[in-house]
């Protein structure tokens, strides 16, 4: 019987969406018990969160000041002690989970699988491959503890309504000296999170310059909608690099994604495949993006975008 632990992802003592998203992957393998393990300064807030995750049977925090911060060298000791007795690890396909499972599962001695997007059994996974282009069946080694990255994008936050007990944690782990936290550099924002919005909206090339860029702020702010935007939009200064949708950005699932001057790139369209409802605004009718689009208008997106507006 399958017994799951999953690496909490927080910031600011709040617990990330992406948790329950791995708690509700964690569910398809009918474990045993999962228990979500909360590594802080002060875990007491974020702990107190996981514990009402439906599904969720313990909380298990783990106080030091050297995890005031996420680095993934050392948090990694920690969590690959903790590991000892689970059958599977989880953490979530975010950059939090790309930076610290790959050093939990290289102290463990196994291969990590990345973006499990199925659970086909205890030990065989589908995840994508050649920009989603493709998904292939993986099959991890019996025995062994599984660790994975889950594909944030492939499933639904678990609902609330649970009521895990919340236990303190010893960790007997080395922690290194030579990885410390010197700061953070990142842009503030008013509007959602990317990563965990319901609403996206998205500008590209077609935008033109990082001051037309503002037509697409005021849009997203009309929709309560956080703000994305495409490699080359990113590429050409319109914008900066954490905004970026996409292969080699981030991957999304929101409930509304609205694509502005965005001819819709393979690579782009890897970002978004999982998006319940892809509005499309482009002047070239032949866009690639129509293709996916579930509503697509043809039109100059500085005419388009007032008339939207006001309609809103």
């Amino acid at each position: 019987m399958a017994k799951v632990l999953i690496v909490a992802e927080h910031m600011d003592g709040k617990l990330n969406g992406s948790t329950a998203k791995c708690v509700t992957a964690a569910q398809a393998l009918s474990p045993e018990t999962i228990d979500v393990v909360v590594l802080a300064g002060d875990p007491a807030a974020v702990a107190a969160e996981a514990a009402q995750i439906a599904g969720v049977s313990r909380v298990l925090t783990v106080a030091n000041d050297a995890n005031a911060n996420p680095i993934a060298q050392v948090l990694a000791p920690q969590v690959a002690k903790l590991a000892d007795g689970y059958s599977h690890v989880f953490g979530p396909s975010s950059t939090f989970g790309k930076d610290l499972m790959p050093c939990v599962a290289a102290l463990l001695g196994v291969p990590q699988v990345s973006d499990l997007m199925s659970v086909e059994g205890e030990y065989t996974f589908k995840r994508p491959i050649y920009a989603g282009n493709a998904i292939v069946t993986v099959e991890a080694p019996t025995g062994q503890t599984v660790v994975a990255t889950v594909r944030t994008a492939s499933w639904k936050e678990a609902g609330k309504g649970g009521s895990a007990t919340v236990e303190a944690a010893s960790v007997d782990a080395d922690l290194p000296g030579h990885t410390r936290y010197v700061g953070l550099a990142a842009g503030s924002s008013d509007r959602p999170d990317l990563q965990s919005a319901k609403r996206v909206v998205s500008g590209g090339r077609g935008v033109g310059s990082a001051e037309n860029f503002d037509v697409i702020y005021k849009f997203a702010d009309k929709l309560g909608a956080a703000v994305g935007a495409s490699r080359a939009a990113v590429d050409a200064g319109y914008c900066p690099n954490e905004m970026q949708v996409g292969q080699t950005g981030k991957i999304i699932a929101p409930e509304l994604y609205v694509a502005i001057g965005i001819s819709g790139a393979i690579q782009h369209l890897t970002g978004i495949k999982d998006a319940g409802t892809i509005v499309a605004i482009n002047k070239d009718p032949d866009a690639a993006i129509f293709e996916i689009a579930d509503i697509g208008l043809v039109g100059d997106l500085f005419q388009v975008l007032p008339d939207l507006e006001a309609a809103l």
